[in-house]
């Protein structure tokens, strides 16, 4: 029996066709291969898109071209052609076995009622009628609603990236848990995970943030961040009387680690190991348990591949002078002592 591939040789693999398709269409030969390798593993088509995601928002431009025409994809190609360009390959990776909402990370649009959902550990970047874009972290999901008066989004939970195209016409709005942020042309972050605030950091441009029981929107400029309460009944006594919360001004580098998601990293800057063993839960299924309550308040700092909790619990055992065990689906860190603070 053949040895089943990981699923990082899998992303690997992705990657290489991708880079491939970016030097223009492939051959006779090359299309063959392509083809076979697609038609393998089932895993390979969410490869395929998920690398194709990540490509389109570092190289957007390059990626999409300026004859991006998203009707080609709304229905199959009559004929196989010879030769395989980029973008009839992405379709063909959308087609059977992919679902509706990785086709719009490509371009095609979805009813307005639809929801689009990432699962554990996927990211996917969805490209919208105007020229938009929404970067979908791990175990999000949101609803696009456009009308000729307005782009209204709505987060219903998780994490997105928001980049967008400039329509002074029609206002960019992001809505979830009694928190809208509003924006013409800006690229921005807003972040609803169960148990904790609703938050906003602008990367570029502005915005400005409306909060249920405030007066007035709050003005936000790019690096500032935004933190609200969870019930926005509270959000007003987060401030003092009177006022609404303020953003903060925040550096590159936060910026940088808050965004790391994107290309499948997780950054830390002094987290307790167990708040980075909760983060982990969300990009993957393994759990990391902390059996030590010393070792569990240990500082956390350096940058992780997110979907890699036993390579981050080996790096953990080796740096505590703790163990590591793995159990069924659960990787297990332990220790008799504290020891030094960690950093990588």
């Amino acid at each position: 029996m053949a040895e089943r591939e990981t699923s990082r040789y899998i992303d690997e693999t992705a990657s290489d066709w991708i880079a491939r398709l970016d030097r223009g269409p492939l051959s006779e030969e090359e299309s063959q291969a392509f083809e076979a390798w697609l038609s393998g593993d089932a895993r390979r088509r969410g490869a395929l898109l998920r690398a194709n995601a990540i490509s389109m928002m570092s190289e957007s431009a390059r990626a999409l071209g300026p004859d991006f025409e998203p009707r080609q994809f709304a229905s199959a190609p009559v004929a196989k052609p010879p030769l395989l360009s980029r973008r009839r390959v992405m379709a063909m990776a959308g087609v059977g076995g992919i679902a509706a909402a990785s086709i719009v990370a490509l371009g095609i649009n979805t009813p307005a009622a639809g929801a689009i959902t990432t699962g554990v550990g996927e990211v996917r970047l969805v490209k919208l009628d105007d020229g938009s874009t929404v970067m979908l972290n791990t175990q999000t999901s949101v609803k696009i609603r456009y009308s000729n008066a307005v782009r209204r989004v709505e987060l219903l939970y998780g994490e997105a990236y928001f980049t967008v195209a400039d329509d002074r016409r029609r206002p960019f709005l992001v809505e979830t848990s009694g928190t809208s942020v509003r924006a013409t042309q800006a690229a921005f972050l807003v972040r609803r995970i169960e148990g904790k605030p609703v938050d906003i950091l602008v990367d570029q441009g502005g915005a400005t943030a409306g909060i249920a029981g405030t007066p007035a929107p709050i003005p936000m400029q790019a690096h500032s961040r935004l933190l609200i309460p969870l019930s926005p009944a509270t959000a007003a006594s987060a401030a003092p009387a009177g006022a609404a919360p303020a953003p903060r001004t925040v550096s590159s580098d936060l910026v940088s680690r808050a965004l790391a998601w994107r290309d499948g990293k997780i950054a830390f800057e002094g987290e307790r190991l167990d708040q980075a063993a909760a983060e982990f839960a969300r990009y993957s299924k393994v759990r990391i348990e902390i059996a030590d309550p010393d070792l569990a308040r240990e500082p956390v700092t350096g940058l992780f591949a997110a979907r890699d909790p036993v390579g981050f619990g080996r790096t953990v055992a080796s740096i505590f002078d703790a163990r590591m065990d793995q159990q069924g689906g659960a990787v297990i860190l332990s220790r008799s002592a504290p020891r030094k603070k960690f950093s990588s």
